[in-house]
């Protein structure tokens, strides 16, 4: 898609799949995502923003995936395999009465497998596209799928320890203990190969409803990999590892305001002199990869690009990093290159050198605004709306954030103030203030999680960075009030024409 033609005034929400309602314990892509797209494109708001869409892994993170090109099974509609003939409703009728209000992966992960596993089972008498479908899926994808799917077999065999843990001819990819592995465990990796073919499968056709409905699908792209993925396991050389396979250094951030000890993430660092002796190759097909998946990616962390915080594996902290420079534009070269414009957003937010604006602004990409951030200095933030420029996305807040009414109550007693003062505001309802307020900027594009849009509190929030508990959980309520919020939307787009 042209990164111009996608870049024009718009309204959006940021919702992931698994937050939808569903009967099954965890919102899917099937038919009520279908439905949340056409509730989108009735509300003229053209713009639908997700997490990443992998196959999550430690502390159900979708920051933290086994692969980066592969699908999260979790999210395939049980309601689509019955109409493609790969389930019947008498095959759902065992599934059990899961939680509706909140994800309790341990359940859903269960049920899932199951189902998709009965749905295998039935591949074999499914209509004849379907069976030529699955097969030709494993041929197009062959480059990242085979991969993916022998580190997630073996992931089984070897009780979901990570793969550093492994034998070590298996660690370090044999050829000889790979064959014998892709021999004994064959059955699993098709398996595997049939969940992720359901789930692309599923997931073009929501995509196709979104382009029916002129809904642009904005993706995330975290510029790290977890260390325990089809990624690094698959593609050694091209990150910094030890002779065993296991991370030299880490990433992470230094100690600031909002943490003494930095933020240790522990996600192995890019070898970038391997990626550019192979003309970023790995680089320029999981860009490709994404963007065949959504319109456009936000790329979490995009400073990597401009330079890093290196830390030593096995360091207790990240005190003790120091700042590397990273590629630069040679990795957006390579890309262009090959795939042409970018439509890319820049996460840019958090304390940046000047070389972080300065390649954002020579690639033409535009970066982010978070309107909580803005009353926490001095009265010319650069996140208040006066400064946005108009090549940026303006949010309220995003999956990191509290809620604006969590922000609100729990904020200190100046940035409130600053906030009622300089929006001209007496404090009542704050998130509908916020929403208007990114709405009426010269932002391009204007946010908001579904959370502000209902009003909801802190007990509503996807994510407190630094925590592994108790996050990605949260879910539209039954009863919550999409009406008043769809009414709310289309005067907002009509308003502020967006």
């Amino acid at each position: 898609m042209d990164s111009t033609s996608v870049f024009t005034r718009a309204s959006g929400v940021l919702l992931h799949p698994s937050s939808l309602p569903s009967g099954y314990g965890i919102g899917d892509i099937g038919p009520e995502a279908r439905s949340w797209v056409e509730f989108l494109a009735r509300s003229r708001t053209r713009l639908w923003q997700i997490l990443p869409l992998g196959p999550t892994g430690y502390a159900d993170s979708p920051y933290q995936c086994f692969s980066s090109f592969a699908g999260n099974p979790y999210l395939v509609s049980p309601d689509d395999l019955v109409t493609d003939g790969l389930l019947t409703s008498d095959d759902l009728d065992g599934y059990p009465d899961l939680a509706r209000d909140h994800v309790d992966y341990g359940a859903v992960i269960a049920a899932k497998l199951f189902v998709l596993d009965r749905a295998l089972m039935r591949l074999a008498g499914a209509p004849r596209d379907l069976r030529d479908g699955f097969k030709a899926f494993q041929q197009a994808e062959a480059d990242w799928l085979e991969d993916y799917c022998l580190f997630m077999a073996l992931k089984d065999e070897h009780s979901a320890r990570p793969w550093t843990e492994w034998d070590r001819p298996l660690r370090l990819r044999d050829p000889k203990a790979l064959a014998a592995a892709r021999t004994r465990l064959a059955e699993a990796t098709e398996r595997h190969a049939f969940r992720q073919f359901v789930f692309f499968r599923q997931w073009a056709r929501l995509k196709s409803t979104a382009a029916e409905c002129g809904v642009t699908v904005i993706g995330d792209l975290p510029v790290y990999v977890a260390a325990d993925s089809a990624d690094v396991w698959a593609n050694q050389g091209l990150f910094r590892l030890d002779d065993e396979g296991r991370p030299a250094v880490v990433a992470g951030v230094p100690p600031d305001y909002f943490s003494a000890t930095g933020q240790l993430w522990g996600n192995p660092l890019y070898d970038w002199q391997a990626h550019a002796a192979g003309g970023y190759t790995w680089w320029v097909g999981r860009i490709a990869a994404t963007l065949a998946q959504v319109d456009v990616a936000r790329i979490d962390h995009f400073r990597a690009f401009a330079d890093y915080w290196e830390i030593p594996a096995g360091s207790p902290t990240a005190e003790s990093g120091r700042w590397v420079d990273g590629p630069g534009t040679a990795v957006f070269d390579a890309l262009r290159d090959r795939l042409g414009s970018l439509p890319i957003i820049a996460e840019d937010l958090g304390e940046m050198s000047p070389k972080v604006p300065a390649l954002r602004d020579s690639l033409g990409l535009p970066g982010m605004k978070i309107l909580q951030f803005a009353f926490d200095a001095d009265e010319d933030h650069a996140f208040l709306p006066h400064n946005y420029p108009v090549r940026c996305v303006a949010y309220t807040g995003t999956h990191d954030n509290d809620t604006v009414i969590g922000w609100f109550e729990s904020a200190p007693e100046g940035e409130r103030c600053l906030a009622m003062d300089y929006l001209d505001w007496d404090g009542t309802d704050p998130a509908g203030t916020f929403v208007d307020t990114v709405w009426s900027s010269r932002a391009m594009y204007a946010i908001a999680p579904l959370q502000d849009l209902l009003r909801l509190g802190s007990a509503a929030r996807m994510n407190l960075p630094g925590t592994t508990g108790g996050n990605w959980t949260w879910r539209i309520a039954e009863d919550a009030d999409l009406a008043a919020v769809s009414g709310e939307l289309l005067n907002l787009n009509v308003r502020y024409h967006r």
